[in-house]
């Protein structure tokens, strides 16, 4: 079978390709993974065995047995979508701490060096969301930017992101988290933001990224891009708007029209 026609593989390509082009993904910034469940592509896999053995940091039972397509180490987005066996790998979740290369990684690449913020992000989102299956990371400016000059607290700043634009808290009612800056690619902020994702599927990291997750590719792209969208305004606006953006008493409104539960104490 030729993996990289799947419609999985094709799709990853579309999304990394719109990432990149959107000035996202800069150089090799960004990561992307998914839990692969097209039957076609798995029958295949089935019958693979492990090219290279990869150590993992933690223990993640519920992804055991599981196959992830995920974005390489050093590997640069616009190229994904013109050589994927060499800037791709699929590994399989072993018992034992362990991960099988299957797939890809053909010049004898690794996984980003964020996939144990990736397993463990997945780890907590499928304990959520049965449905859930991708983690896109990458560096949109505006919302980086926004950091800079927003306090870096979860509840403001998501009620920030909701008062710039309606379609925000439609998108996202379960709002964003956000961690001050940390090291990346360790095990601290892996499960800082692991943490953070059991209750929401956005995760910003203040003067770096961000992280979504969700079920498919097109729906996470589609969370992060409205986070974005809500932070180009607001860094637009921030120092001159005359009014504060929808009102508290209008999201409430909002939240009702469209039948969603907003996180928790945040319109309070």
């Amino acid at each position: 079978m030729d993996i990289i026609n799947s419609k999985t593989v094709k799709k990853f390509c579309e999304i990394t390709d719109l990432c990149y082009n959107r000035g996202w993904d800069e150089r090799n910034g960004g990561n992307v993974s998914v839990i692969i469940d097209e039957p076609e592509v798995l029958g295949f896999l089935q019958n693979q065995s492990a090219k290279r053995v990869l150590p993992l940091e933690s223990d993640i039972p519920e992804l055991v047995g599981k196959y992830i397509l995920v974005t390489g180490t050093g590997k640069y987005f616009r190229k994904v979508s013109k050589d994927p066996e060499e800037t791709l790998g699929i590994v399989r979740i072993n018992e034992d701490r362990t991960a099988d290369i299957v797939w890809g990684f053909a010049d004898g690449g690794r996984p980003t060096s964020e996939f144990s913020t990736h397993l463990l992000a997945h780890s907590v989102r499928h304990k959520a969301d049965k449905n859930h299956r991708v983690v896109i990371h990458s560096h949109p400016v505006n919302t980086i930017a926004m950091t800079f000059v927003h306090p870096l607290d979860s509840k403001s700043f998501t009620l920030s992101l909701w008062q710039m634009i309606t379609e925000s808290i439609v998108v996202f009612p379960d709002g964003v988290g956000v961690l001050e800056w940390m090291i990346c690619g360790n095990k601290e902020i892996g499960e800082a933001s692991a943490e953070l994702l059991k209750d929401r599927r956005l995760v910003i990291w203040a003067h770096h990224g961000i992280f979504g997750t969700g079920s498919d590719l097109d729906e996470t792209f589609g969370l992060v891009e409205t986070v974005e969208k809500a932070a180009e305004i607001y860094m637009k606006i921030n120092k001159s708007a005359i009014t504060p953006g929808i009102p508290v008493d209008g999201l409430k409104e909002l939240a009702k029209a469209f039948n969603i539960i907003p996180k928790q104490g945040y319109l309070d």
